[in-house]
């Protein structure tokens, strides 16, 4: 009888047979079927430890080393019958009993292996290895301009939406990312360029690591691009709907008590929501015959030399500073968040005047009720932080002046 040649797993004594007679073919049949084996070893190995990424790399190499490509549970049961059976006759079996199986190959092999939650911030992290291959061949000033606006885009999503798991962004996560946006373009004089570059940045290293990572996720990123025209004036906040509205008792009352008293300052204020989210303790002054705030250069840079100005506060705004006379930690290291956050509320309880409308309509308010009111251009975009257009003379009103000026204007 001819000789039949296998191989043995060591540790578990298992025969594996090669099907041949031949000693050179059992070899070259031997080594490959023992590198399988090391390779099924050192999967195990990787996956009796460490974070769900290597637990989950682990399950992966595992099915690799079996000779299967790993898919998950409800894409294995998607296989033809018989591509299911040698799934499971590849499964180790271990002890006596006839249902005792290696649990971790049987999580390899029929997709059980618990897939990783990954966060925006690690999807950075993956993507500088995941795109390697465009890095090659840039200079070392190339390959900075080409991470810097990937960085900058991810950043500002966190700061929006905060720092989730990808597989938790919604719609609307990325709608309020837009609108954040669209704000930023009135508030900085930019171009919708701008925003849809960060967009298609973000959407390179989102939709590179689901697909490397082979996560299978519908990402909202699509139809989220700006036009010109969306880059216009946001309208005002008519008085009306402030003090009918907005104003409603309770109406704000679910919204955190930083943001709502951001909102209620910048009525009687105009000022930018990122302006009020910076002030202090030095720059509230609450102690003295005129109360005001003084936007200063106070740990952040200024939009422009402009923009350094002194308020009156006055009305609403006066009573709801009056409970925050340090400022708003919450937003003051980071304000990107603040408007999402209220303009999301406001979207949600019917608090918006039209579709168009934004927090930042209430600057718009703002100078309007200042227009009416008859209060002089030169007061208007002192109090705004616009530059003259003519030549400048003098120091302006003082805040006593201002204060009654703005009496009229103010809810």
């Amino acid at each position: 009888m001819p000789k039949r040649y296998a191989v043995v797993e060591p540790r578990k004594y298992v025969w594996v047979s090669l099907k041949t007679d031949s000693a050179s073919t059992a070899k070259m049949k031997g080594d490959a079927v023992w590198d399988k084996m090391i390779a099924a070893w050192e999967a195990k190995l990787a996956g009796a430890d460490g974070d769900a990424e290597q637990l989950f790399a682990a399950a992966r190499d595992l099915a690799e080393a079996k000779g299967f490509r790993y898919l998950r549970a409800d894409k294995v049961a998607q296989l033809p019958l018989n591509e299911i059976r040698d799934r499971l006759s590849a499964v180790t079996r271990v002890g006596d009993k006839p249902n005792s199986i290696d649990m971790r190959e049987a999580a390899a092999l029929l997709g059980g292996a618990k897939e990783p939650s990954l966060i925006i911030s690690r999807c950075l992290d993956l993507y500088w290895t995941l795109a390697k291959d465009r890095a090659l061949g840039k200079s070392p000033d190339q390959i900075r301009r080409w991470e810097n606006p990937r960085k900058k885009a991810i950043q500002n999503l966190i700061q929006v939406i905060g720092d989730k798991p990808i597989d938790q962004i919604t719609g609307d996560d990325m709608l309020d990312f837009r609108n954040w946006w669209v704000e930023r373009l009135e508030m900085e004089g930019l171009t919708p360029n701008s925003a849809n570059k960060d967009l298609t940045h973000l959407g390179d290293v989102l939709k590179t690591v689901n697909k490397m990572k082979r996560l299978g996720l519908v990402l909202p990123l699509n139809d989220l691009s700006l036009k010109d025209i969306e880059a216009k004036r946001r309208p005002p906040f008519s008085r009306e709907w402030i003090t009918d509205r907005l104003l409603a008792s309770g109406a704000l009352n679910g919204l955190n008590p930083e943001a709502r008293t951001i909102l209620l300052a910048m009525i009687n204020t105009g000022c930018r929501p990122s302006e009020l989210a910076a002030l202090s303790g030095n720059t509230i002054h609450l102690a003295c015959d005129v109360p005001y705030i003084s936007i200063e250069p106070e740990g952040r840079q200024m939009k422009s030399a402009y923009a350094r100005r002194t308020i009156p506060l006055l009305g609403i705004s006066l009573d709801a500073i009056r409970a925050y006379p340090e400022g708003f930690p919450r937003y003051r290291g980071s304000s990107a968040g603040l408007s999402a956050t209220v303009n999301k509320y406001l979207r949600e309880n019917g608090l918006m005047e039209t579709p168009d409308h934004v927090l930042y309509s209430l600057r718009h308010s703002f100078e309007d009720r200042m227009l009416a009111a008859g209060i002089d251009d030169r007061i208007r975009r002192d109090l705004f932080g616009h530059r003259l257009t003519r030549e400048k003379y003098g120091d302006g009103a003082t805040l006593k002046q201002k204060q009654t000026m703005l009496q009229a204007a103010a809810l």
